[in-house]
C-alpha cells in the first residue's frame, strides 16, 4: 500500500529551486487487530505437508511411490470419512505418529530446509501482499494451519510473521511422543484457538480479518469481523456471495488444475504418507 508522502520546495539566492520527500511516520501498531491466515491454498499452493512429505521422500525417507500410493490410501479415507459424519477420531489417533522418537530441533531443521527449497516458491504473491499491508498497518499476522505448528512456524519465520497457529505434538525431553496435545487444528478447532489467542493477546475479534480457500474453514471466517475467501472451493465461494465476503482469486485455470491433487490429497498425507513412510523407513534402518 503506497504512503503519501509530504514533498518540500525551496528557492536559493541565485533562483534554483530544490525539492525532497518526506515520507509519511508509518501508522502507529493497532493492538487489538490481528490477521489470520489460512496456509494450504490460501497463503501457498497446495498443502504445505504435502510439500513437506516430499522433501523427506527428496532425503530417502521413503519413495514417491510410496508418497502417491498412501496419498491415494488417505484421500479415500478422507471421502469415507465425510459421508460418515466425518469422524476424525482415528486421524487424530494417528496423526503425528510419524514422528515418535524425533528431535524437535531435527524436524525444525528439515522444516526450515524443505520450506526454502519447495514452498517459497509456491507462496502466492497476491497472499503475500494482503499479509503486508496488515504488517503496515501496524497489525500483527498470524498463520492458522492444521499442519504441525513447527511447520506453521518456519513459514511465518521465513514470510516475516507475528507466529503461526498449528497442531500441537506433545514434547518430552526434546523429543515427540507420538501423540497430540488436543486436537487436530482444523474446522472449529481454528476459530477457538483463534478466541483464545485474542483473549491472551488482547485482540478485538471484530476488528479482526481472516483469509482462507476452504469451507471447512467457516467456523474461523464467522468468528471475526471480516472474513476474506482467497482462491475459494465451490462450497465457500457460495458463502462468500451469500454474505458480502470480499473473494481474491491469485490462480490461473492450468495452475488450479496443476495443484488440485496435492492439495486435496495433502491433508491425509500426514496422517498416512508421512507416518507410514517414516514407519518403512524405521524398518529399513533396523532391518
Amino acid at each position: 500500500m503506497a504512503r503519501t508522502r509530504k514533498v518540500t520546495v525551496s528557492t536559493d539566492v541565485h533562483g534554483h529551486t530544490a525539492g525532497w520527500a518526506e515520507a509519511e511516520p508509518a501508522p502507529a501498531p493497532d493492538p487489538t487487530a490481528a490477521a489470520f491466515f489460512d496456509v494450504d491454498n490460501t497463503m501457498m499452493q497446495g498443502a504445505s505437508i504435502y510439500w513437506f512429505a516430499r522433501g523427506l521422500a527428496a532425503r530417502n525417507y521413503f519413495t514417491t511411490a510410496d508418497l502417491a500410493r498412501f496419498a491415494w490410501q488417505q484421500l479415500r479415507f478422507r471421502l469415507l470419512a465425510r459421508e460418515h459424519a466425518g469422524d476424525m477420531s482415528q486421524a487424530k489417533e494417528a496423526a503425528l505418529a510419524f514422528i515418535e522418537g524425533w528431535r524437535v530441533d531435527d524436524v525444525e531443521r528439515l522444516a526450515e530446509e524443505i520450506f526454502d527449497e519447495l514452498m517459497a516458491p509456491r507462496i502466492w504473491a497476491g497472499t503475500r501482499r494482503l499479509a503486508q499491508r496488515h504488517l503496515d498497518a501496524g497489525q500483527r499476522v498470524w498463520l492458522v494451519s492444521a499442519a504441525p505448528v513447527e511447520i506453521g512456524r518456519v513459514i511465518a519465520s521465513r514470510l516475516g510473521l507475528t507466529g503461526a497457529i498449528g497442531t500441537v505434538a506433545e514434547i518430552v525431553d526434546g523429543a515427540y511422543t507420538g501423540r497430540l496435545v488436543g486436537d487436530l487444528m482444523h474446522g472449529p478447532a481454528k476459530a477457538e484457538a483463534v478466541a483464545q489467542l485474542a483473549a491472551v493477546e488482547g485482540l478485538d475479534l471484530a476488528r479482526c480479518t481472516a483469509y482462507s480457500d476452504s469451507a471447512n474453514d467457516l467456523p474461523l471466517l464467522t468468528t471475526v469481523g471480516r472474513a476474506v475467501a482467497v482462491n475459494p472451493d465451490g462450497t465457500l465461494l457460495r458463502r462468500a456471495r451469500e454474505h458480502g465476503w470480499e473473494v481474491r482469486d491469485f490462480r490461473t485455470g492450468r495452475r488450479a488444475v496443476r495443484i488440485a491433487v496435492p492439495s486435496t490429497a495433502a491433508a491425509g498425507v500426514l496422517v498416512g504418507a508421512v507416518s507410514a513412510g517414516l514407519a518403512l523407513h524405521r524398518r529399513r534402518r533396523v532391518g
